[in-house]
C-alpha cells in the first residue's frame, strides 16, 4: 500500500473496524475482490440470464461468464492506463486489484430472467422502494453476502471498492417526480434504496456540491463501466450471430430501415456482415476488445471529491469512433434479440413467473390468513416473520426473489401452481 502514492487512508477506510486479527499477505483491495469470487451470490450468476435464458443454449453467455469478461476487461483497461498515460506513474496508479474486484462484483444484485426480471421487480416494489440492479448489488455487499443463521450479513468493504461498485448515488426518493395534480411518477432504474443513505454518506464521506449525484463516479467505476460497456455491445452480438438471430441478410435488412447511421457505423456494419459470411466474426471480436482498451485515454477532472481522493481526480475518455462503433452494436442487439418475437415470449414468461411468486409471498406474509402457510425457505419465512414492518417484509421477499437463479424461479413456480408437480422428494 505504501508503494502506491494513489490510495490513502480515506480509500482504505472501512464501515466498520476491521476483523482480522493476523497478518495478510493481502492488500484491503485483494481481500474485497477475493470474498466476492468465494461467494454465494458470485456463484449463483452462472445460472442467471445474460441475453439467452439459463439452459437454452450451450455456448450463450451467462451473468457469470459476462462477469468474467467484465473483469478481465477492466483489469486490462488499469494496466493500459497505468503503462500508457503521462498522469500515472510507478509510485502512483490505479490499483488493478480493486478494478478487478469492482468488476467482478457489479452485477451481483441482478434477478433472474435478466433486464426484465430487474423491471418487474421494480414496478412490483415502486410503492416499497423499489428494485435497481446496482442498489441490490450494493444492499448484497453490505447485507446479505454472508448466510447467518440469525441474519445475513454484509462484508466489511473498503470505500475505494463500494464507491467503484456504485454507479448511482442518488435515492429512489429522489428520483421520484410529483406533477402537479397526478400520481408520483416512479424512477425505472438509476437510483439506490432509500434505506442505503447512510452508506452513500459513508462512501462520498457527506453530499458534495457542485455535481449531480449520479454524475459522482470515481475512476474505478468509469473503468467497469465501460468494460461492461465493451463486454456486453461486442459479445452479445456474438451470441447472437451463433444463435442465428443476426446473420448478414437480417443486417442489410435492418441497415436499410436506419439512415441516421454515420460513416463510422456504416463501416463498422459492413465489417460485421463481411466477418459473418467468412466466418471469423469471433476472431474479429477478439480483436475488437484490444481496439476498445485501447481507445481510453485519462483526463483530469474537477470533482468536489478531487480534494479527497485521487479516485476522484481523473476521468476515462473513450476515443469518438469507438464510442459510435459500441453504440451500433447496443443498438443492433436492442433491435434484432432483445426484440425479437422468442426473447420477447421468454421476457413476458419471466415477468409472469415472478409477478405471480411474489403476489404469493405477499398475500401469505403481509396479508396473511389466520393460519398462515410456509412457502418461503426456512431462514426467510422466520426473518419475514420477524419484523412487523411491511416495508421491511417487502424488501426480504424482494431479496428473495432477487437471488433465485432462473431455474430455481422456475422450479419454485412449479411447486406452488402446477397441480402435477411436486413431490417430498423435492425437498430431500
Amino acid at each position: 500500500m505504501s508503494s502506491n502514492r494513489f490510495y490513502g487512508t480515506f480509500d482504505f477506510k472501512q464501515m466498520q473496524p476491521p476483523k482480522r486479527q493476523y497478518d495478510d499477505h493481502r492488500n484491503p483491495f485483494q481481500v474485497d475482490r477475493d470474498r466476492i469470487i468465494f461467494s454465494s451470490p458470485f456463484r449463483r450468476l452462472q445460472s442467471k440470464t445474460q441475453v439467452f435464458q439459463s439452459g437454452q443454449y450451450d455456448f450463450y453467455r451467462t451473468r457469470l461468464t459476462h462477469t468474467i469478461e467484465v473483469a478481465r476487461i477492466a483489469r486490462s483497461i488499469c494496466e493500459y492506463l497505468n503503462v500508457r498515460s503521462d498522469l500515472l506513474h510507478s509510485d502512483f496508479f490505479i490499483d488493478p486489484d480493486l478494478v478487478e474486484a469492482i468488476g467482478l462484483a457489479h452485477d451481483l444484485g441482478h434477478p433472474p430472467f435478466g433486464h426484465v426480471g430487474e423491471r418487474k421487480l421494480n414496478d412490483l416494489m415502486r410503492t416499497s422502494g423499489g428494485f435497481e440492479g446496482n442498489a441490490q448489488t450494493l444492499r448484497i455487499l453490505t447485507d446479505l453476502i454472508y448466510p447467518r443463521e440469525d441474519r445475513p450479513q454484509g462484508m466489511n468493504s473498503t470505500r475505494a471498492f463500494l464507491d467503484g461498485v456504485l454507479k448511482y448515488k442518488e435515492l429512489q426518493s429522489e428520483r421520484i417526480k410529483h406533477p402537479k395534480g397526478c400520481s408520483p411518477v416512479y424512477p425505472k432504474n438509476h437510483f439506490i434504496y432509500n434505506d442505503q443513505a447512510e452508506i452513500r454518506q459513508f462512501v462520498l464521506d457527506g453530499q458534495p456540491p457542485g455535481r449531480p449525484l449520479n454524475q459522482l463516479k470515481s475512476i474505478e467505476c468509469q473503468i467497469m463501466d465501460w468494460a461492461d460497456d465493451t463486454a456486453y455491445s461486442l459479445h452479445d452480438i456474438v451470441d447472437g450471430v451463433q444463435a442465428r438471430f443476426i446473420t448478414p441478410q437480417i443486417l442489410e435488412e435492418w441497415e436499410s430501415e436506419h439512415t441516421d447511421l454515420t460513416e463510422v457505423q456504416i463501416q463498422k456494419l459492413a465489417e460485421l456482415k463481411k466477418s459473418i459470411r467468412n466466418d471469423y466474426y469471433q476472431p474479429r471480436t477478439g480483436r475488437r476488445v484490444g481496439e476498445y482498451i485501447h481507445a481510453c485515454r485519462l483526463e483530469k477532472d474537477d470533482s468536489p471529491l478531487a480534494e479527497k481522493t485521487n479516485r476522484h481526480r481523473f476521468r476515462l475518455v473513450v476515443d469518438s469512433p469507438v464510442q459510435e462503433e459500441c453504440a451500433l452494436y447496443k443498438r443492433l442487439a436492442v433491435d434484432i434479440i432483445f426484440r425479437s418475437a422468442p426473447l420477447q415470449q421468454i421476457e413476458f414468461k419471466g415477468g409472469h413467473l415472478l409477478g405471480q411468486l411474489f403476489e404469493a409471498f405477499r398475500a401469505n406474509y403481509i396479508e396473511p390468513s389466520d393460519r398462515p402457510l410456509r412457502i418461503l425457505a426456512h431462514d426467510v419465512h422466520r426473518w419475514v416473520n420477524q419484523t412487523s414492518d411491511p416495508a421491511q417484509k417487502y424488501r426480504l421477499i424482494c431479496d428473495h426473489l432477487a437471488a433465485m437463479t432462473d431455474a430455481e424461479a422456475i422450479r419454485i413456480y412449479q411447486r406452488l401452481f402446477e397441480p402435477d408437480f411436486g413431490s417430498i422428494a423435492d425437498f430431500v
